[in-house]
């Protein structure tokens, strides 16, 4: 299990609306601007493609690291993060 940083706490524990991608834990800068110019700009847009993939973690977490590079951890956090904020709001 990973521990989870203060961005992952701040992210899970209040509603999306519209924060921008860089909101979500394990995406910085660098990863945010790689996702931004594929058109997933916000947080709610990187949402739909782990829903579309049913939120199944392994296939969302390759997913995140064939499209914008992310190295293992940065995946495993976003993926983490959006896991835990689906089962407090969905």
């Amino acid at each position: 299990m990973l521990t989870t940083s203060q961005k992952h706490r701040d992210f899970v524990a209040e509603p999306m609306a519209e924060k921008p991608v860089t909101a979500l834990a394990g995406i910085g800068d660098v990863l945010g601007k790689k996702l931004e110019e594929l058109g997933f700009d916000k947080a709610y847009v990187v949402l739909g493609q782990f829903l579309v993939l049913k939120k199944d973690v392994e296939l969302f977490t390759e997913w995140l690291k064939d499209i914008c590079g992310a190295n293992s951890r940065q995946a495993a956090s976003c993926t983490q993060c959006l896991k835990e904020w689906c089962d407090a709001f969905l």
